[in-house]
């Protein structure tokens, strides 16, 4: 592969995240930009293969669906920061389906790191606070949590 191939195929990996990542909590991501073998890790995740990174994508709007009124992935900007890798920063929010209406509110940012032909073959997640401190604003009341 040329450079200018890798070039064009990074640039498309960027194009795709940017318009997949705003909607993963209302329909599937596209695949063909990552590696058979992609790593994936998160704060509470982590994992190595295609199915597996299909299945995390179901999972999220699953529970999306199921346990959220509303919620949302800002996506805040997706750039190629070095010639193999390419970083995202975003916030998740949203409001539990409880009679208090709970909302949910965490920042982070992914890595992903590139093959030699411009696939994604790792995705780390990294989150402004730790799990449980997320999980604790299952149990405040929407009035009181940043409403993003």
């Amino acid at each position: 592969m040329s450079a200018i191939e890798y070039q064009i195929q990074v640039e498309q990996a960027v194009g795709t995240l940017k318009a997949d990542l705003p909607t993963l909590f209302e329909k599937d991501i596209s695949y063909d930009i990552y590696t058979k073998g992609v790593y994936f890790q998160d704060p509470v995740n982590t994992f190595k293969g295609k199915i597996n990174y299909r299945i995390i994508f179901w999972t999220l709007r699953f529970h999306g669906q199921l346990f959220f009124t509303e919620i949302y992935f800002d996506l805040h900007g997706a750039s190629q920061t070095a010639p193999d890798t390419i970083v995202a920063n975003w916030t998740v929010r949203g409001t539990l389906r409880v009679p208090w209406k709970a909302r949910i509110f965490f920042n982070g940012y992914s890595t992903y790191k590139l093959d030699e032909n411009g696939l994604i073959d790792q995705h780390i997640d990294t989150w402004d606070r730790e799990p449980g401190e997320i999980l604790k604003q299952f149990f405040r009341k929407g009035e009181g949590a940043n409403p993003g």
